[in-house]
């Protein structure tokens, strides 16, 4: 089955806009009207940059703020196609949905919560008209299903900007049942309804999961083929899209729950704690509540607790099919850590057992990213000996494993899924003149489909890839029928993260069959730590995991095409640390 696109993708770029007017739509949210030349499309430092673009009812802009208050020193770098987001220990980022957009007057409006201590919230409660706003986006646009039935709009305050211009523009014709939960009644507000639709405001404090689960099973949805979309607190939405995939069976491509903002248990805002000073008590942390709890999702017992709340110790060993003293050794340490909470008499999901309903947050357990944190218990003779700690681990490199399971290789389709919001760089690039067909291989290959089909590039597309890889991608690429899905000679070779798994030997070897196909190649890879990742420290540790080889920069990628043949001609900066290296046959 071909994957629809769920997203059209938008250039990025930094911008800068001022306030022009600001008012308070209730109580609780101020609207802010900004406006500026660099909305319209502008040039700066000789590269030319398109006029903003936000054609989406929820689309983001990312607002970048400083928490010494010096913005300029916290922007990141503007690249010809695409942003840098080099290190900066002062910046402060929030996303935020245009309430409405102007073209035509060169402005836009935001909506913001005013209540909490947040960055954005205290720049909303002193913004006056001429204040400076730095910004970035919108990097995509959902696409909605052409002809739904009905569509539903559910979440706290936070979605009401989006859920008013969705009501605002009608970006599909289908009656639109809405749910709001709001602090108290002065934060309702005044939406733009037409004949079959309805809504509903619950009052319920900020980030109440259950009056948000509780007021949206009351909702009857209508037959037919509807839309579900919700936003609010991260861990309020758990549930909801727990009850709309599994109870109501709404298909994954017929929901998008997006985790508006993230309330902190112990207090200030993540970005606000600080790590110990120099010379302050500190240490390591132990890996045994994070084995504990991959132990857990392993068995079934964070989803058996979740279907059967205020199950006891004994039943719940029951339903694991495990002895009830085995399932014993787990539970103190996961209520310790807020997985479960409870005693003998019932048990249910504490805070951190909520978010592992998420399939995303799970991963981190119990994915691909898990059994490579897993392979660096042998880190230390992998360094001391040579070879990658996955190869030590399990016998067979990385590359020969993922090629063999299905399930592997989706996940790292799916991690690539991003990666179609840096490729303009590389679909203006100067290459694809004259060219007439395209190899592709590795795990960002759909990504790179969508890249040139957004850009308006229709070369013949041809994969190179093993049977199980060549499998997913056929699932995961819009339109698999206008590939050739056998390799073959091509104007140009495009290899989308396809090092990232493989050892310096298997990414020779790649490069040399590469260059039996095409006269040009772009290898698309990581070079450098992701600037705005909370895991940049990691991410050599992780590369070398996986193959042995740390980050290979330019210079490591220069090494290996001139091994094999290649000329490196040009590397081609994509932002978020991807780099388009682009190789010419010798």
């Amino acid at each position: 089955m071909a994957a629809r696109r769920a997203y059209t993708t938008h250039p990025l770029v930094l911008r800068r806009v001022t306030v022009r007017r600001v008012h308070d739509v209730t109580p609780r949210m101020r609207r802010v009207v900004l406006g500026g030349e660099q909305l319209g499309a502008f040039t700066r430092d000789g590269t030319a940059h398109p006029a903003f673009a936000a054609p989406g009812f929820d689309d983001h802009v990312k607002l970048i703020l400083a928490s010494d208050g010096d913005v300029r020193a916290a922007l990141p770098a503007q690249l010809p196609h695409g942003i840098e987001w080099t290190p900066s220990e002062t910046r402060l980022t929030r996303d935020y949905t245009p309430r409405r957009v102007d073209t035509a007057a060169g402005e836009f409006d935001l909506d913001l919560v005013t209540h909490g201590d947040g960055p954005a919230a205290a720049w909303a409660r002193s913004a006056r008209a001429g204040d400076e706003l730095w910004f970035v986006g919108p990097k995509s646009s959902l696409r909605l299903p052409e002809r739904p039935d009905w569509i539903l709009l559910a979440g706290d305050e936070t979605a009401l900007p989006a859920i008013g211009r969705f009501l605002d523009e009608r970006p599909v014709d289908a009656p639109a049942h809405i749910l709001v939960t709001v602090a108290d009644d002065s934060a309702r507000q005044k939406l733009a309804l037409r004949d079959g639709d309805t809504l509903e405001w619950v009052v319920a404090e900020p980030g109440d999961a259950a009056a948000l689960e509780a007021a949206v099973r009351t909702l009857p949805l209508p037959e037919g083929d509807g839309y579900a979309w919700a936003a609010a607190e991260s861990r309020a939405l758990l549930p909801v899209r727990r009850y709309l995939r599994r109870e109501c069976g709404l298909a994954k491509e017929r929901l998008n729950i997006t985790g508006y903002w993230h309330r902190e248990e112990t207090g200030a805002p993540a970005e606000t704690q600080d790590a110990p000073a120099a010379g302050e008590h500190a240490h390591v942390p132990s890996p045994v509540p994070w084995l504990v709890t991959r132990a857990a999702l392993r068995l079934g017992l964070v989803d058996a607790v979740a279907d059967a709340p205020g199950v006891t110790p004994d039943a719940l060993a029951a339903r694991l099919g495990v002895p009830a003293p085995r399932v014993g050794v787990l539970l103190p340490l996961l209520a310790a850590h807020g997985v479960v909470v409870g005693d003998d008499g019932g048990l249910r999901l504490g805070p951190a057992g909520e978010e592992l309903l998420d399939e995303h947050e799970r991963e981190e357990y119990v994915g691909h990213e898990a059994e490579l944190l897993l392979s660096l218990a042998e880190l230390a003779p992998a360094l001391r000996d040579g070879g990658s700690p996955w190869q030590r681990a399990s016998g067979a490199t990385l590359h020969d494993t993922v090629v063999r399971d299905a399930e592997r290789y989706g996940e790292l389709v799916e991690e690539c899924e991003q990666l179609v919001f840096l490729l303009n760089g590389l679909t203006a690039d100067p290459l694809w003149a004259g060219v007439e067909s395209c190899l592709l291989t590795g795990p960002g290959s759909a990504a790179v489909v969508a890249a040139l089909d957004d850009a308006g590039r229709r070369p013949r597309l041809r994969l190179a890839e093993d049977e199980v890889p060549a499998a997913v991608l056929r699932s995961h690429v819009p339109a698999p029928e206008r590939i050739d899905w056998t390799a073959g000679p091509a104007d140009v070779a495009v290899a989308a993260k396809a090092l990232a798994h493989r050892t310096d030997e298997e990414a020779a070897a790649l490069l040399t069959r590469l260059a039996a196909w095409a006269p040009t190649a772009v290898l698309v890879e990581a070079s450098r730590p992701d600037g705005l990742s909370p895991h940049a420290a990691e991410a050599a540790l992780h590369a070398y995991a996986a193959t042995g080889s740390p980050l290979r920069d330019a210079t490591a990628i220069t090494a290996l095409a001139e091994q094999t043949g290649w000329q490196v001609t040009r590397v081609v900066p994509l932002g978020w640390g991807t780099e388009a290296t682009v190789l010419h046959r010798t």
